[in-house]
């Protein structure tokens, strides 16, 4: 089983950054496309931005020009950087991961990390 703890959560100000990191621990492991979602009070989860194995990124419109992600795969860590942040931003964000066999069709899930951006 793989476990994702996440970390860089917080307040901040609005236009202020912050950094999430994910690592992913397990005795053995590969892991295909990792990423973020967020899910704020009364709304549905959303997907942030996702990055595959190879490095090719998505980011939902909202994000776009503000958000980074990135991963280091040597360490099993993906990051989210989080500039020029909008209250808007303020959300549990979670780190998820999905495994490289087929045969594996549930994704693994952080436990979040709250982001707060004040106004």
């Amino acid at each position: 089983q793989v476990r994702l703890v996440e970390s860089g959560g917080g307040l901040v100000q609005a236009g202020g950054s912050l950094r999430l990191s994910c690592t992913a621990f397990a005795s053995a492991m590969c892991l295909s496309t990792m990423g973020w979602y967020r899910q704020a009070p009364g709304k549905e989860r959303e997907l942030v931005a996702r990055i595959g194995s190879s490095g090719s990124t998505y980011y939902t419109d909202s994000v776009k020009g503000r958000f980074t992600i990135s991963r280091d795969n040597a360490l099993n860590t993906v990051y989210l950087q989080m500039n020029s942040l909008k209250p808007e931003d303020t959300a549990v964000y979670l780190c998820n991961a999905d495994d490289c066999s087929p045969y594996v069709r549930e994704a693994y899930w952080g436990q979040g990390t709250q982001v707060t951006v004040s106004s």
